[in-house]
């Protein structure tokens, strides 16, 4: 459903036009929503509804339809931000094998002091300890550097550029 390997082919923006913007915006709302009320709100007709989404499906701007979860009720007591220093050369491969852990949400090369950062909610403390001592310690990170997320101000996916 998400792409969870860091590809880079065919990363140019689609060119959307406004009857796209609008179907994606219906969706971001409520994923739910049938075609045929996609099709009441935009103003076009459901057979345009339904060939566009399949569009936006097939060329990758709509990756897939997922819930939404609240981490602190569905469990998620801790949210970390982690910075890691990764040995020259084994970049990917270190990446691909922390983004296999069920508690990350999100892996990226970045640009800085360190050359990933992990994204990552753990159930309480003794969760976060295992987390830190068996993927975050793993052959091939030379450092890391936990931040513990006291407060989230902001977190959704981001919508379409204006």
């Amino acid at each position: 459903m998400f792409n969870k390997q860091g590809s880079h082919k065919n990363r140019e923006p689609i060119d959307l036009d406004e009857v796209d913007k609008r179907i994606i915006k219906v969706l971001e709302a409520d994923a739910r929503t049938s075609l045929r009320s996609i099709a009441e709100q935009v103003g076009v007709a459901l057979g345009t509804v339904s060939n566009r989404v399949r569009k936006l499906e097939r060329l990758g701007v709509i990756k897939g339809y997922t819930v939404l979860l609240d981490p602190d009720k569905s469990g998620w007591g801790l949210s970390v931000v982690i910075g890691l220093r990764i040995q020259k050369g084994r970049l990917m491969e270190v990446q691909m094998k922390i983004a296999e852990d069920h508690r990350v949400f999100g892996v990226y090369d970045v640009t800085g002091d360190y050359d990933s950062m992990v994204l990552a909610r753990a159930c309480n403390r003794g969760d976060l300890d295992d987390l830190s001592k068996s993927v975050m310690s793993m052959d091939g990170i030379e450092r890391s550097i936990t931040h513990l997320v006291l407060n989230t101000v902001k977190e959704m996916p981001p919508s379409l550029p204006e």
